[in-house]
């Protein structure tokens, strides 16, 4: 796009920036760091690193950290992923220095007070506690150990009381020093303020950063597993089932053809095959949706509805019959056209978040070395087949390889 610039500091952190008309900006850096970095015995460490961030610095105490961009109407926030840990901004143009400054002294110089540290793990053991009270949300994380056995990348992103208990301010800054490192570092930009401005501004306070203390990123990929069948006895009023499996890696193109699968089946659109079939025909269900989620070496794609414990099975049947449909009837000229529209559209509306659109580019920066535009997405998405999905339907909807985990 002739509206992205991309750049390379001496010290290796890249820098990818879009030019933006509006009087707010949006920064921040993502890191090559997540989940699936942990060492054995540390499940959740890289969230609570996340956490701990605010909590300190060599300059600064959390109150000041907390008002600094707050204070000029900014927002400040970060979030962890399996593989990615994310910490950016969002302010008026005007406050570049002071949105920049703060987010390289949390990255670089976060100190994790003990005090603090105790207090932080209240609060995260306090969201891991909530987030098992939600089987809806719940299921996904078990259903992703069962699929990743024994591999890090089947651990919940929050980790468990065991491990967060154990966690110290030194286990906080070593891994803060051995993955917060400018090769792992992109800093993404999108607003008004001239490239060459938001480029000297990050080597004012990034430039001097070094990988002396960095590791070579090695991550192993997950290893074969059987597929499994397996029900919860839960206290709730509802049954939740998650149905899925292994699914493309973020470089794997038929990505593509698999999101106009997902999108077709149980995408947001009311008109999806599963809300039609489960819920407007049958009245079964609440919510059914299915979502795709993309890693660097292997992916996952799943089913989840919550139905009256009683219509579990006739739910699953349904499930099964339209996976079927999907595996053995290609979709006709004016099928795969209209699938295709409304996928397009739902991405083309999605950039009006520049938020999200922003987060998009600077994961894409860091995965792909570009920022991978609306306009080539679209692209992909136009040159996909009929017998290209019903390829990778056969693969990923393939009864023998599909898992299903049941709480009711």
């Amino acid at each position: 796009m002739t509206d992205c610039q991309t750049y390379t500091l001496p010290n290796g952190l890249r820098i990818v920036y879009r030019q933006g008309s509006t009087a707010v900006s949006y920064a921040g850096f993502v890191v090559d760091a997540g989940t699936r970095d942990e060492r054995k015995g540390e499940e959740g460490l890289a969230h609570f690193v996340e956490h701990l961030l605010f909590k300190g610095t060599k300059r600064r105490r959390s109150w000041h950290i907390l008002n600094r961009m707050e204070n000029v109407g900014g927002e400040l926030n970060a979030y962890t992923t399996k593989e990615e840990t994310v910490v950016y901004s969002v302010f008026l143009n005007e406050h570049l220095s002071r949105a920049v400054e703060l987010m390289a002294d949390l990255i670089r110089h976060s100190q994790f007070p003990e005090a603090e540290v105790v207090r932080e793990k209240e609060v995260i053991l306090d969201e891991i506690n909530s987030y098992k009270d939600t089987p809806a949300e719940a299921i996904y994380d078990e259903f992703e150990d069962l699929l990743f056995p024994a591999h890090a990348l089947g651990h919940p992103i929050l980790g468990d009381k065991k491990t967060l208990v154990s966690f110290t301010s030194e286990t906080g800054r070593r891994f803060l020093q051995q993955h917060y490192i400018p090769s792992r570092l992109v800093f993404f930009f999108f607003g008004a303020v001239p490239f060459h401005r938001v480029l000297s501004t990050l080597n004012r306070y990034m430039g001097d950063a070094d990988d002396a203390s960095g590791e070579p990123l090695v991550r192993t990929a997950p290893a074969g597993f059987t597929p499994f069948s397996k029900t919860r006895r839960i206290d709730t009023h509802q049954a939740h089932a998650l149905v899925g499996s292994r699914a493309c890696h973020l470089f794997d193109e038929r990505r593509f053809a698999l999101f106009l699968l997902n999108n077709l089946l149980g995408g947001p659109g009311m008109n999806s095959r599963l809300n039609v079939a489960l819920r407007e025909r049958k009245g079964y269900v609440y919510t059914v949706e299915s979502s795709v989620t993309n890693y660097t070496d292997t992916g996952v794609f799943a089913v989840y509805f919550g139905t009256d414990p009683a219509k579990a099975e006739a739910c699953l049947d349904i499930l099964h019959r339209e996976l079927r449909r999907l595996r053995e009837n290609a979709l006709t000229v004016m099928q795969l056209a209209n699938a295709k529209r409304q996928l397009i559209g739902q991405m083309a509306i999605g950039t009006e978040s520049n938020e999200t659109t922003t987060l998009g580019m600077g994961k894409s920066f860091l995965r792909y070395g570009k920022y991978e535009s609306l306009e080539e997405s679209i692209a992909c998405i136009e040159a996909v087949t009929a017998s290209q999905l019903l390829e990778v339907a056969n693969e990923i909807f393939d009864e023998s390889v599909l898992s299903t985990l049941i709480y009711r």
